[in-house]
């Protein structure tokens, strides 16, 4: 399942050539991430309540365009793996007005408990898991 974030580009978080500084693109990435998790129903919020964390392990971005000041970009958010103690994401960012790619990347993620363990979320918080389980896409 692939879903789509919209986010408008802040004047903020240009540099002084006037684009995006590269570092943004992590935070519309983790922004994304909870988005898609809303679509499914859920909440991080939810999920950290109930005592699951989600640390990112790793985080990878590829650029391919600049976005500017007042851009949208859409960013398509897909599940691609998801185990019992790891889960990971993939992007794609798309100037909306264009249709260029602006950049891609993916980032990986632990499910840890309230002190900081790894937990096993297919067998401690089972809805969890089946939830997200049937938005994984390959």
């Amino acid at each position: 399942m692939e879903i789509i974030y919209e986010r408008k580009i802040n004047y903020y978080e240009t540099d002084k050539m006037g684009v995006v500084h590269h570092a943004n693109y992590i935070r519309y990435f983790e922004e994304a991430r909870i988005y898609f998790i809303e679509m499914l129903g859920q909440s991080y919020k939810d999920f950290e309540d109930r005592g699951i964390i989600m640390p990112v392990l790793s985080v990878e971005c590829s650029y391919k365009s600049s976005a500017d000041f007042d851009d949208v970009l859409l960013i398509h958010t897909r599940l691609t793996e998801l185990g019992g103690v790891k889960a990971r994401f993939e992007y794609a960012a798309f100037n909306k007005k264009t249709g260029a790619k602006v950049c891609t990347g993916s980032s990986s993620h632990g499910f840890l408990d309230k002190s900081f363990k790894p937990v096993n979320i297919k067998r401690k918080y089972a809805d969890v898991y089946e939830s997200l389980l049937g938005s994984v896409e390959k």
